[in-house]
């Protein structure tokens, strides 16, 4: 089981397995750290996300690699937010998305989709199917980690279907350390909505007390 599971790291580069560990390590970490509503998510978070952009240049997964480049500048900007107080308290507490929010978490969809595709169209990346899911998976995540800096609830829904669905897509492209990774980042996000709704639930209830 384990040899069909790693047979793939066979030729591999001593030095990128390494990295993909460490990354896996510190993106479990940062997923931890987010469930806890912790703002230790971002500086775990940007290690993670540094290393892979590394590596997701050399594995040619552009749409992927894109996003962690995306994650470093949007965990700056989160871990500035999740500092911010008002009168001792969070300035930005966990809270839902507004209409409006809605909308532009709709637009930001949209147009990672249509810049991925066009890269992709570009360097002509659409060999295999993978590079549709990572199409889909970057427009997703775009979203997630936008919600996620601005702590929006609706967060960890996205998180939870594009894990899913990265699970299966690199466990294809061999990288079993990074499909392991998500199938933790799923079962936390799971536990991490259910926190946060938690939260959310108590703080709605001291307001109407």
């Amino acid at each position: 089981m384990l040899e069909y599971l790693f047979h793939q790291y066979d030729n591999y580069p001593t030095i990128e397995i390494y990295l993909e560990i460490t990354a896996v390590i510190f993106g479990i970490l940062s997923v931890w750290f987010a469930k806890k509503n912790n703002i230790l998510v971002f500086p775990t978070g940007i290690i993670n996300t540094t290393i892979y952009v590394y590596l997701l240049w050399k594995w040619s997964l552009l749409g992927d690699m894109m996003i962690n480049g995306y994650y470093v500048v949007m965990s700056v900007y989160g871990w500035y937010v999740w500092t911010r107080k008002k009168e001792g308290a969070d300035e930005f507490p966990i809270s839902r998305l507004s209409k409006k929010e809605k909308g532009l978490a709709f637009v930001i969809f949209s147009l990672t989709i249509a810049f991925v595709v066009a890269v992709y169209l570009f360097f002509n990346k659409f060999t295999t199917w993978s590079a549709y899911v990572d199409t889909i998976v970057t427009g997703i995540f775009f979203v997630g980690m936008w919600l996620m800096a601005k702590r929006k609830i609706e967060n960890w829904t996205l998180w939870i279907i594009g894990n899913t669905i990265s699970v299966p897509m690199y466990f294809y492209k061999g990288y079993t350390f990074t499909s392991i990774q998500y199938i933790i980042f799923t079962i936390i996000a799971i536990y991490g909505y259910l926190e946060w709704k938690k939260t959310l639930n108590n703080s709605s209830s001291l307001e109407t007390t």
